[in-house]
């Protein structure tokens, strides 16, 4: 039987654990061309055969609401960072593709935001940064 309260301390500090290195990272953003939301969605999209993903793909990976998705994607469309259209398998859905300026963008941004997390986490050797992998995927429900 687990613990109770292990289990909350334990969960407090992934929490906390989170939120500053969310906090410390969140600078490497500014001055950039993308914001941090515009980023997560091209990581998304970019990451997708033929860098183009559903739109409930998108949003299923994103900390933000389905409406706030939306106009963010919007305003990515306008701004040339992607083009979305009709999803041909779901009449209700749709498919979004970073463009190539969209995806110049992120690979530029995602070069130094990629050495910054390692920075962050170089706090950990290799064996415990695949601990924690593990276990945050197993949190997750994912294998």
């Amino acid at each position: 039987m687990t613990d109770r309260r292990l289990a909350v301390q334990a969960w407090e500090n992934l929490f906390r654990a989170q939120h500053e290195v969310f906090e410390d990272i969140r600078s490497d953003f500014d001055g950039t061309e993308l914001t941090q939301a515009e980023y997560d969605v091209l990581l998304t999209v970019t990451r997708a055969p033929g860098m183009t993903a559903r739109l409930r793909d998108v949003t299923g990976n994103m900390l933000i609401s389905q409406p706030s998705v939306s106009r963010l994607v919007e305003r990515m469309v306008t701004r040339g960072l992607l083009t979305k259209c009709a999803d041909p398998e779901d009449g209700r859905g749709s498919l979004v593709t970073a463009t190539e300026d969209g995806a110049v963008v992120f690979r530029r941004l995602a070069a130094a935001h990629g050495r910054s997390i390692a920075q962050r986490m170089a706090r950990l050797d290799n064996d415990e940064l695949a601990q924690l992998q593990a276990l945050t995927a197993k949190l997750r429900g994912r294998p």
